[in-house]
Parts: structure tokens; C-alpha cells; sequence
């Protein structure tokens, strides 16, 4: 259950001021951004943990059959299940070769803020690392309204009192695991290599 206190009541604003991760599912829910062609539930950029991740394309789904012991006339003979396209919001950071992971350390500050004015979902925090190195980490997330394809991430690192060594690392993950929903009876598990990589390139070359 998420607790009240936790979502400040604001115009135009949700607003999440400490992380729970018992409830990072339903709030993942909470904070998801879609505009009808595009849609990302609302996972932390760094990807675990995570309670259920998901990007997804309109008319992009699986077709199975609906078999009946006993059909009947208009029983369906096929069902349609949303599928995820390939992850790619995923934002791995190293701060001094080690991975920037809200359960190791000490999150110090934790805030999303979902601005249903802009179309925008916005993440401040701050964290220090098990070997004491601290970091301020602001990330900007959005689908375009006017691109509908489009969908951007600002990620910002700002190191706290002394130099540190960042690494950020870009991630595209195909056919990622998902928990499994035993409880719901409308529940059926995806078809093997639901999404089969045939080429990849690069138009050029980033240096950071």
C-alpha cells in the first residue's frame, strides 16, 4: 500500500518524496509517460531494482490462440498480449567504479516529480557511495507530442565535495526478463525470442 505522506498534494504536480521500494511497482505505475504511440512505465533509469519494466509501442503485440474446451458461436479464437519492445532507457552509472545502486550506500535524498503540465518526469537524488563518494543526480524524462516517436532523457551527475571518476553507460536490452503474474488468471507467459536482433550500427561516434 503507498502510504499518503508520501505523494504531497500540488496542482499539476505528483510528487514522490522518498523512495519504498515495497511499493516501486505501483509507483512505476504512477509515474509512467505515454502519448498513444509510445509508453514507459516509470523504472528508475538505472534499471534495478525494479518491480515490473516496460517500454511499449502501439500495435506492437503477440497473437495467441484461445483454445475452449467447448466453443461456442463468437467465442474469440485468438487473444492479443502487449509485449515490450527493446529497453532503451536504461542509464548505468559508475561513480569511482562503483555502480550507482539506490540499496548499497546511503541514498541521502530521494524525489520524482511527475509535471502534468509539461508531460515531464523528473528525478533528483543524492547518494553516497560505499566508499563515501557523494553525487547529486538529476535525470529528465519525456514522449514527444508533437514527435510521437520521440522519447528523451536528460541525466545529469554532479559530483558532492571532491572530484570523483564517472562512467555513464547507455543500455538497449531486447527481451527482458519479467516477473511472473502467477495470481492473475489472465496471465500468459511470452513466446521465446520474442524480438530477434538482425543488424546494428552506429552513424557516429560519441565521446564523453
Amino acid at each position: 500500500m503507498i502510504r499518503e505522506r508520501a505523494y504531497p498534494v500540488e496542482p499539476w504536480h505528483v510528487r514522490e518524496t522518498g523512495l519504498d521500494l515495497d511499493v516501486l511497482a505501483q509507483s512505476e505505475s504512477v509515474f509512467a509517460l505515454a502519448n498513444g504511440h509510445v509508453g514507459l512505465r516509470g523504472n528508475l533509469d538505472e534499471g534495478d531494482p525494479h518491480g515490473l519494466p516496460g517500454s511499449y509501442l502501439n500495435s506492437f503485440y503477440e497473437l495467441r490462440p484461445l483454445p475452449y474446451a467447448e466453443a461456442g458461436f463468437g467465442f474469440p479464437e485468438s487473444g492479443q498480449t502487449i509485449v515490450n519492445i527493446t529497453n532503451g532507457k536504461l542509464i548505468r552509472l559508475l561513480v569511482d567504479d562503483e555502480p550507482f545502486d539506490v540499496r548499497y550506500g546511503e541514498l541521502l535524498a530521494h524525489e520524482r516529480v511527475l509535471d502534468l503540465r509539461a508531460g515531464t518526469l523528473e528525478r533528483n537524488v543524492h547518494w553516497r557511495s560505499p566508499a563515501g563518494d557523494e553525487v547529486r543526480i538529476r535525470s529528465t524524462r519525456l514522449v514527444s507530442f508533437t514527435q510521437r516517436a520521440v522519447a528523451a532523457i536528460c541525466y545529469e551527475v554532479e559530483p558532492v565535495d571532491e572530484p570523483v571518476r564517472l562512467i555513464l553507460q547507455s543500455e538497449l536490452v531486447a527481451n527482458e526478463e519479467l516477473p511472473a503474474q502467477a495470481k492473475d488468471p489472465g496471465w500468459r507467459p511470452y513466446s521465446s525470442r520474442r524480438c530477434m536482433p538482425r543488424s546494428a550500427w552506429s552513424t557516429r561516434t560519441v565521446a564523453c
